[in-house]
C-alpha cells in the first residue's frame, strides 16, 4: 500500500525575538529561535535528562553523570526542593548530598550542561511540592505576587545564587538554563516577577523556561520572556482510579505539544480566549516520561518500548529538545520533622513510597541500566551527529491519521526541509498489540522507497536525500545511528532488509552486523543489528560496542555499568577491535530466613495503606557487596531495615524487587512485607 503525506509548509523562522540567549567568555553563544536552539549560530538538538542530586548520594554523582553522558544526555536537569534545604525556617543546608555547587561542578567535569529548576514550588512528588511545612503555615497566599511570599522567595533564590556564583554560562560555567516554578498554569505575572527577581539577584542563562501545559490553550506565560516546555507520559500516577486508563495518544504522531492530562490534580482550564503563541517557540520538552513512578493505587509496569516509541513519536512530531523525567531514579531523604514524599496526607491524590523515587527510569535509583537506556541512546547518538540537519526540518503529518485505538492504520509522519528528510514510523501502542503491516511504501516526490513490512511492535525512522560526506543517499531502509568521520553507522530495522540507494542509482543490500561495511566513493557504511546498536556508544568521538553490556567512559578508561568482567569492541577506522576486561568477581548471594518481628517498623503507616494488613518478617543477609539481589516475594508494600533504620522500600508491581547488595552488606537486615490484596491497578 502506498502511504502519502500532507503538504509541507515552511514556517517563518523568528530570531532575536525572545529575551534569551547569552555568550560565554570564550565567545561561544547559545540562542533560541522559533524552531530550534542554536550554538554558535548553528542549529543543535540537546538531550536533557532529569537527575535529582539530593535524591542520590554525593559519592555516586561522579559515576552516574558519566553513565548519563554515555547514554547521550547533554543537559542535566535537576530540581532544588526548598524543603530539602530549609526544612526549619532560617536554617539553610547546602552540604553533603544537598550540595548543589558540588553537583554542578561534577556535571562540568563530566562535560555536561545544567538546567536548574529553582521553583519555588517544584512538585516532583516531593512533600508539599517542595515547600517547607513552615511556609504553608504562613498567613498569606503562596505561588503569587503577594509581597510577603515574594520576600521569602527572594531569600530562597539568593541562597541558591550564593552557592552558584561563577557557575553560570555567562561566567564561563555550565548552567545554561533556569526553570521557574512548575505547572503554574495561570501565572504569567508571577512568572515574570520570578524571572525579574532572579535577574536582580544575579542569575543568568541563555534559556529561561516554564512548563507550558494546561488546557488546550496552554499555560499563561510572559510571552517572549520564558520558553514553554512540555511533556508526555506513558501512564498517569496522579489518577486515583484503580481502573485501566484509556489508551495513550502519545503513540500517534501529531503536532500538538500540550498534554493537558499531565498534573491534572493541580491544573485548571482557560475559557477566556487565551492561546499560547506556539509559533514563537521551538517544540521543547522537559517531561518526556523516562518511566513512571509507582503509587499505591496505580502500579504500571514500564517496558523499554513504552519509552522508546514515545520518544521517537515526539521526535517525529517536531520535538527539538527531548527532555526526560526521570532519566535517573532517586531515593528520597527523610526529614527532621516528617518524611519528604508526597502522600494523601499532604493532599496528593495517591500515596508514594517513603524512600523510593525509582520512576522505572532508564537508570534506576541505584544506577542500574534498564533496556530503554540503550534504546534511547540510539536516538541520542543520531541527534548528536545529525541534529544540525534535523532541527530545521518540520513535521508533516500523514494523509491517513490514526487514533490510539486504531490497530490497522499505519502510524507515520515525516520531517523535512522540502528537499531531504526522515520518515518516522511507529507500530507500537502501549497495552495494545498492533498487527504487522505488509507491502508498505511511501510517496515522496523524486524518491522511490522500496516496499517494506512493518512488524508488530517496531518504531523506526528512515532517511531520504541524505548527504553522506558528498554522496547523496536517495533512501535507506535502515535507521541512521552516528558517524565517525567518513564512516556512517546505521541500525537494521526488525523485519526490514537493509537497502541503500544512492542518487546515481547504485544499490547496496548488506547483511546487518559488525562486518557489514561497504564503501561508496570513500564513504563507508556499516549496518549494525538492533542488538548491537543498543549497546553502541560514542565516547570521546570514538565508536564502541559493549558486548552485552552498557559501557561508559571514566577518566579515559572504558568501564561497564554492569558488575563483573566485560568485553567491548572499538572501531579503529577500518575494523572493530575486541577488548576483554578480566578480574576476579563473585556475585553476592542472598540468604533469607523466617523470623518474628524484631522491632516496630519505623514507618509502619506505609505497610498499612488502605486498611490493616498482615505483616511478614524475614531476616536477610548477603555474602558480599557485589551486584544486585532480588526479593522474590509478592506483597503490597515491602521495607528493608538495615541496623534498625529504613534503607529501602517498594510497592509490588509484579516483578522481583532488585536491591544493591552493597546496601545490605555488613549490616543487620530485616525485610518486612505487608499482605497483598486486590485493591490497586496492576498490569502484570
Amino acid at each position: 500500500m502506498l502511504y502519502k503525506f500532507g503538504e509541507y509548509k515552511k514556517s517563518e523562522l523568528l530570531t532575536g525575538h525572545l529575551n534569551m540567549g547569552d555568550t560565554n567568555p570564550l565567545g561561544e553563544r547559545i540562542d533560541v529561535t522559533s524552531l530550534y536552539l542554536t550554538r554558535n549560530g548553528k542549529p543543535f538538538i540537546p538531550v536533557m535528562g532529569e537527575y535529582h542530586f539530593a535524591r542520590d548520594k554525593k559519592e555516586n554523582w561522579h559515576d552516574e553523570l558519566r553513565k548519563m553522558k554515555a547514554g547521550g544526555i547533554t543537559i542535566i536537569a535537576t530540581y532544588l526542593f526548598w524543603i530539602y534545604h530549609e526544612e526549619a525556617e532560617g536554617e539553610f543546608d547546602f552540604t553533603g548530598d544537598r550540595d548543589i555547587r558540588a553537583f554542578v561542578d561534577e556535571c562540568e567535569n563530566a562535560g555536561l550542561y545544567v538546567m536548574i529548576r529553582i521553583g519555588p514550588w517544584s512538585h516532583g512528588e516531593c512533600r508539599n511540592g517542595g515547600f517547607p511545612d513552615w511556609l504553608l503555615e504562613k498567613p498569606y497566599p503562596l505561588r503569587d505576587n503577594n509581597p510577603e511570599y515574594l520576600k521569602k522567595t527572594y531569600i530562597w533564590y539568593s541562597k541558591i545564587y550564593e552557592q552558584l556564583i561563577g557557575a553560570f554560562y555567562r561566567d564561563g560555567g555550565n548552567i545554561i538554563g533556569i526553570q521557574f516554578e512548575n505547572e503554574l498554569t495561570h501565572g504569567a505575572q508571577h512568572l515574570a516577577k520570578l524571572k525579574e527577581m532572579a535577574l536582580d539577584i544575579g542569575f543568568s542563562a541563555p534559556i529561561y523556561t516554564a512548563t507550558g501545559w494546561n488546557s488546550a490553550s496552554g499555560a499563561r506565560i510572559p510571552v517572549d520572556e520564558i520558553m514553554p516546555v512540555f511533556g508526555a507520559y506513558p501512564e498517569a500516577p496522579w489518577e486515583n482510579t484503580t481502573e485501566r486508563l484509556p489508551l495513550s495518544a502519545h503513540y500517534v504522531f501529531n503536532g500538538e505539544r500540550n498534554d493537558s492530562a499531565i498534573g491534572a490534580d493541580v491544573i485548571g482550564h482557560d475559557d477566556d480566549g487565551w492561546q499560547l503563541p506556539y509559533e514563537r517557540y521551538p517544540f521543547a520538552t522537559c517531561e518526556l516520561g523516562g518511566g513512571i513512578q509507582v503509587t499505591h493505587r496505580r502500579r504500571p509496569y514500564i517496558r523499554p518500548m513504552d519509552i522508546y516509541a514515545l520518544s521517537l513519536v515526539k521526535l517525529g512530531s517536531g520535538n527539538n529538545l527531548p527532555g526526560y523525567y526521570m532519566y535517573h531514579g532517586g531515593t528520597n531523604k527523610t526529614g527532621r520533622f516528617s518524611t519528604l514524599n508526597e502522600t494523601r496526607a499532604t493532599g496528593y491524590p495517591n500515596d508514594y513510597t517513603v524512600l523510593s523515587y525509582d520512576f522505572q527510569a532508564p537508570l534506576s535509583e541505584y544506577g542500574e541500566a534498564r533496556g530503554h537506556y540503550g534504546m534511547l541512546n540510539m536516538l541520542h547518538m543520531f541527534l548528536a551527529d545529525f541534529g544540525e540537519i534535523l532541527a530545521p526540518m518540520e513535521y508533516v503529518p500523514s494523509k491517513t491519521p490514526a487514533s490510539p485505538e486504531d490497530k490497522d492504520a499505519l502510524r507515520y509522519a515525516m520531517r523535512t526541509d522540502g528537499k531531504s528528510g526522515f520518515v518516522f514510523v511507529n507500530n507500537y501502542q502501549r497495552l495494545l498489540k498492533l498487527p504487522a503491516k505488509k507491502n508498505v511504501s511511501f510517496e515522496i516526490p523524486g524518491v522511490s522507497f522500496p516496499g517494506i513490512s512493518v512488524e508488530s511492535g517496531v518504531s523506526f525512522f528512515m532517511p531520504f536525500n541524505m548527504d553522506l560526506s558528498g554522496e547523496l543517499l536517495e533512501y535507506a531502509s535502515a535507521q541512521p545511528l552516528c558517524r565517525a568521520e567518513n564512516t556512517y553507522f546505521f541500525t537494521a530495522i526488525d523485519g526490514v532488509a537493509p537497502e541503500y540507494k544512492f542518487a546515481d542509482g547504485e544499490l547496496f543490500g548488506p547483511e546487518a552486523g559488525i562486518n557489514s561495511a561497504f564503501t561508496k566513493n570513500g564513504v563507508k557504511i556499516i549496518t549494525l543489528t538492533a542488538d548491537e546498536a543498543r549497546f553502541t556508544r560514542k565516547l570521546s568521538n570514538r565508536v564502541y560496542i559493549g558486548i552485552g553490556c552498557n559501557i561508559y567512559e571514566d577518566c579515559g578508561a572504558i568501564v561497564s555499568a554492569e558488575n563483573g568482567p566485560f568485553e567491548y569492541l572499538t572501531w579503529n577506522g577500518e575494523e572493530f577491535e575486541k577488548t576483554s576486561v578480566r578480574f576476579k568477581y563473585q556475585e553476592a548471594e542472598l540468604t533469607i530466613s523466617d523470623c518474628g518481628a524484631p522491632f516496630e517498623p519505623e514507618y509502619a503507616d506505609e505497610l498499612q495503606i488502605e486498611g490493616k494488613r498482615r505483616l511478614t518478617w524475614k531476616k536477610i543477609s548477603v555474602s558480599n557487596a557485589n551486584g544486585f539481589i532480588e526479593i522474590p516475594f509478592e506483597y503490597d508494600a515491602a521495607q528493608i531495615y538495615a541496623d534498625g533504620r529504613l534503607a529501602a522500600d517498594n510497592f509490588y508491581i509484579g516483578v522481583p524487587w532488585r536491591v544493591p547488595a552493597g546496601l545490605l552488606h555488613g549490616r543487620e537486615c530485616y525485610l518486612v512485607m505487608s499482605e497483598l490484596k486486590n485493591d490497586f491497578y496492576r498490569e502484570i
